[in-house]
């Protein structure tokens, strides 16, 4: 009987989809990057040097043969969901008729799904509120004000030192150093600096942290609604600020697995 106990309680926690020949589940490696187009649409902007340059093409073509390894059978991209603009300019893309922009949904999205031999590319993104003048004036208003342009100017030289190993090191490189634990660790606790900045019936704080983690499990819904099989291994491209927010997604939902850069790059 407590034999049977035991056999009942393992197959209750076991994950949903787990199979009896050894958990087959879909994979999700979520790649965060840094906005290679300078779009300049974030608080703080890496400035990053030109990706269609010679050298970074090659450093770009070896991240290509990275990924591969992943062997992803979907692609998803930061576009908004339900739009066909970058599904359009993916098939012009195929047809030969559209050129790569530096954009990296098109410098690794689009040129890695045209490699795999991939016929669509997938569109996740849900853009959502982020109420930060709303955080920024309660510090103000309640003499935080210091305080808080502080803390953003913390957050500033992070990025501006992100800039600054861009131009001694590869496309690869950089790419590892924002995807390492620490690193998505490090900008989910940077989120959390937000919490302070509010009181009772005005939390300025932490609405914005609310809001912005609704927008990744949105995020993250559109990516699991792309699961169509236990064998699917879905690449999802995004800005590092995501990242951590959506591993988390993936590594707390036990139908899926969660993968990462360093798995494939020979890294530790």
């Amino acid at each position: 009987m407590r034999s049977l106990i035991l056999a009942l309680a393992a197959c209750a926690i076991a994950p949903l989809g787990a199979s009896a020949q050894g958990d087959a589940r879909p994979e999700i490696l979520i790649l965060g990057t840094y906005h290679m187009a300078n779009p300049g649409k974030d608080i703080f902007n890496m400035k990053a040097d030109d990706v269609l340059a010679p050298e970074r093409q090659k450093q770009i073509a070896e991240l290509m043969g990275v990924l591969e390894r992943f062997k992803p059978t979907k692609i998803a991209i930061e576009a908004d969901v339900g739009r066909t603009n970058a599904t359009d300019q993916y098939a012009a893309y195929l047809a030969g008729t559209y050129t790569l922009t530096r954009n990296e949904d098109d410098q690794i999205g689009y040129r890695l799904a045209k490699e795999l031999g991939h016929k669509t590319i997938y569109p996740v993104d849900e853009n959502g509120d982020f109420p930060y003048g709303r955080v920024q004036n309660w510090a103000k208003a309640h003499g935080q004000g210091a305080r808080f342009d502080s803390m953003m100017a913390r957050v500033g030289a992070r990025v501006q030192a992100q800039g600054e190993y861009m131009r001694t090191h590869t496309v690869l490189e950089m790419l590892l150093l924002m995807n390492a634990d620490s690193s998505a660790a490090n900008d989910v606790a940077e989120y959390f600096r937000f919490v302070p900045y509010g009181d009772p019936w005005d939390y300025a704080g932490a609405d914005l942290l609310a809001a912005w983690y609704q927008r990744n499990m949105r995020i993250y819904t559109n990516i699991h609604a792309l699961i169509q099989s236990p064998n699917d291994r879905i690449l999802v491209l995004y800005g590092a600020g995501h990242l951590g927010w959506l591993r988390q997604d993936v590594a707390n939902d036990a139908t899926v697995r969660l993968r990462k850069l360093s798995e494939f790059a020979g890294k530790p």
